[in-house]
């Protein structure tokens, strides 16, 4: 019997034997639920029919024999009721070929079968329940399927999260920019999301290394499993090893239960390895034998865990030459690199910074039901001026508390404050850059720290004003 109250259908435990409080809520966004009987007395698989159909959004349908609904099971049934003695074939038999052909359905048992090896080894074999026929077993049957129903709903919410998560991880939304270098990383991002290789992604502090280690697995056929994500360096390690692999209750003292290790957390998902160049060397001869194997076994164990998931890794440090100075291992090094990512520094993708500055700004105002700003041309200069040495994650925090500094509608450059004072020796660390990119770099950063005084700052460079005025006019500077 089904009683709707407000949002909820409320659900009666025992069918038209209802009594007060003896009801259980079900979200009306539920779909219908189709279940499958299978009895070869006729008239018990009538009877359990009727009474489920108390329920309006069960669609039941009855089958004789094991064989009726082996036919049959390409329909998808989200719940079949089997009974262990057919004519034609055992339960066990039954449920073999559920498992084989349609594995998300759920098996119940219903069966005047009480032998107690039977049910366990039915339910070792992967049936829900064991319901034997009792005077009772029509009402634990509704408690079974309530049950049922309420686990695929939530694994149903579940996945329609996982898919949001998903569309909000569209790689082209989430790293922004429209330079060269970032063109390129969509490309990479593309080629990895399409494929289970491993991926090495590269790059200062910052510049948004686990953005794309979550674009990749969120755009990927993994997307729907879980994304693990482990700080190598702020765990200490002599915990690390525990951390990743996990531990069987008595492993050592202290180990009072059992813990499932980083691998196990994310198997068939993705694991997400950062800051993996401050790994101790001596974990890392076990770290790369789990990788080649794809297996591991817990501290104090003895269990083989098969392991089926996608690695990415992330550095600020150059593996390649830790491995030449033997802090880390070349073997290891060459198992992670997989698809190498590098992320350029800010400083190197001066035509994003606008772009992104922008999408910060838009995006806190938006978190913060505040009216959208615009950028003064002073303040975009200001902006452009500066080294970032904090990158990505620097510029957000520039331009939130900047919002917060502002009027409300124009963004001017006092609202822009730097907790770094570039100085031209910074620039002697800025990595590969043509002469000229130096060239505009050091301008700028003379430019704001003499407040845009181009005679002085021509003077304090040695260069002509003329040079300066002419780079600016042309928007070298």
């Amino acid at each position: 019997m089904c009683f709707l109250t407000g949002t909820f259908s409320y659900l009666c435990l025992f069918g038209n034997h209802c009594q007060p409080g003896h009801f259980i809520p079900i979200p009306e966004t539920m779909s219908s639920f189709s279940i499958f009987i299978v009895e070869d007395d006729k008239f018990y698989g009538e009877y359990l029919k009727h009474y489920l159909s108390s329920n309006p959004d069960y669609e039941i349908s009855h089958f004789l024999t094991g064989k009726e609904l082996i036919a049959n099971l390409h329909k998808k049934p989200d719940v079949v009721t089997l009974d262990y003695a057919l004519p034609d074939m055992n339960g066990a038999m039954v449920l073999k070929k559920i498992r084989q052909f349609s594995p998300e359905s759920q098996v119940v048992i219903v069966s005047g079968q009480q032998d107690v090896s039977t049910a366990l080894d039915l339910l070792k074999d992967g049936a829900y329940d064991y319901i034997v026929k009792e005077q009772d077993s029509r009402a634990r049957l509704w408690n079974v399927l309530i049950r049922i129903r309420e686990t695929r709903a939530l694994k149903n919410q579940v996945e329609m999260l996982q898919e949001e998560v998903g569309r909000k991880y569209d790689f082209e939304k989430t790293i922004i920019g429209n330079s060269q270098a970032i063109r390129t990383i969509y490309s990479l991002i593309e080629k990895a999301s399409n494929t289970n290789i491993n991926v090495s992604v590269t790059g200062e502090t910052g510049t948004g290394k686990e953005v794309v280690a979550k674009a990749i697995h969120y755009n990927s056929a993994r997307r729907k499993k879980p994304f693990i994500a482990v700080n190598m360096s702020a765990i200490p390690k002599e915990l690390l090893e525990s951390e990743l692999f996990g531990y069987e209750k008595g492993a050592f003292t202290g180990a009072d239960t059992r813990k499932t290790g980083r691998f196990e957390e994310a198997n068939e998902g993705t694991l997400f390895l950062d800051e993996i160049g401050d790994m101790d060397i001596s974990l890392q001869a076990k770290l790369l034998r789990v990788i080649q194997e794809r297996e591991l076994v817990r501290i104090g164990g003895k269990e083989t865990i098969q392991l089926d998931l996608r690695l990415i890794v992330a550095t600020h440090r150059d593996l390649k030459e830790e491995a030449a100075k033997g802090k880390f291992r070349e073997d290891l090094y060459y198992r992670l690199l997989g698809l190498p990512v590098h992320l350029p520094p800010l400083r190197e993708r001066t035509n994003d910074i606008l772009i992104l500055a922008k999408h910060f700004a838009d995006m806190f105002c938006k978190e913060n039901k505040l009216h959208q700003v615009v950028f003064s041309s002073e303040a975009s200069d200001k902006l452009l001026r500066y080294s970032y040495p904090g990158n990505i994650r620097e510029l957000k925090a520039i331009i939130d508390l900047a919002v917060v500094m502002s009027n409300g509608k124009v963004l001017m450059p006092e609202d822009i404050v730097y907790s770094h004072t570039s100085r031209p020796s910074d620039f002697l660390n800025f990595g590969e850059m043509t002469l000229e990119e130096h060239k505009r770099i050091i301008i700028n950063s003379y430019l704001d720290k003499y407040q845009n005084d181009i005679p002085l700052v021509a003077k304090k460079l040695g260069v002509g004003k003329s040079t300066l005025y002419r780079k600016k006019q042309n928007d070298e500077i």
